[in-house]
């Protein structure tokens, strides 16, 4: 009996240790900022200013960041997987090449942000701002872009396959060769943005706004986009495209489409 109770105790002490952080490199970190590769695992950082601070590397998953402002701050390369960051300002930061699966960015300021090349499955960043942020060649499979700002973004290359993003705004945002299969786009605003080369089979376009939009190329098989709105939108060489999918699509007279396909007006 008194063996198996040592047993426990010795497992419990290594699963205490393994979540640990450590607190001399959050120290250093609250003193100058200065932390790059850093253990802050399980850590709680709510609230803290550390714009300009110094993570590259660091390990910071699971970690409690709700509100803090890392605004400008170098994260490249760092582990964010499972932090909650909810409301947290990370406009300019540097989050390249990160490892950012399930994290929660929820109403976070991620404005002008470079996240390029990070892996973001199943990430929440639920209204958060990410206008003008730099995800390109990212990993964003089912992640959560629900009511996102992502104005001006560039996504070229992003993998989005079955990612929700209902009601999203994506004004201006650059999709080319984006992979949008089975994506969640129901009214979202898409207006202005370049989908060249994307693909787009089985995507909910459902009263989604494409006015002025470029699709060249851009695969729009089994899509769907009844009560979507293509005014002066460039379709001309959208690829898997039928009438059946138009009948119930809106456009104008500078709408373009391929040969032999007609939208009605929008009123």
């Amino acid at each position: 009996m008194l063996h198996k109770a040592l047993s426990l105790a010795f497992l419990l002490c290594l699963s205490a240790s393994a979540q640990a952080y450590d607190q001399r490199a959050l120290d250093r970190l609250t003193a100058d900022g200065q932390c790059p590769g850093c253990d802050l695992r399980d850590a709680d950082l709510r609230q803290l200013d550390l714009a300009g601070a110094n993570l590259a590397r660091a390990n910071l998953r699971d970690t409690e960041m709700k509100g803090i402002d890392l605004s400008g701050a170098n994260l490249r390369s760092a582990d964010l997987r499972r932090a909650d960051l909810e409301r947290a300002v990370l406009r300019n930061a540097v989050m390249s090449g990160g490892k950012l699966q399930d994290a929660d960015f929820e109403k976070a300021d991620l404005s002008a942000a470079d996240i390029s090349g990070s892996d973001l499955r199943e990430t929440d960043f639920e209204n958060a701002d990410l206008s003008g942020a730099d995800l390109r060649d990212t990993d964003m499979r089912e992640a959560d872009l629900k009511r996102a700002r992502l104005t001006g973004a560039s996504l070229q290359a992003a993998d989005l396959r079955r990612a929700n993003m209902e009601r999203a705004d994506l004004t201006t945002a650059d999709l080319r060769t984006a992979r949008l299969a089975d994506a969640d786009l129901h009214r979202a605003v898409l207006a202005g943005a370049v989908l060249d080369e994307a693909d787009l089979t089985r995507a909910d376009l459902e009263r989604a706004n494409l006015d002025g939009a470029s699709l060249q190329r851009t695969d729009l098989s089994g899509a769907k986009l009844r009560r979507a709105t293509v005014r002066a939108t460039d379709l001309s060489r959208a690829r898997g495209l039928s009438q059946d999918q138009l009948n119930n699509v809106c456009g104008d007279a500078t709408t373009r489409l391929p040969e032999g396909l007609t939208v009605k007006p929008c009123s």
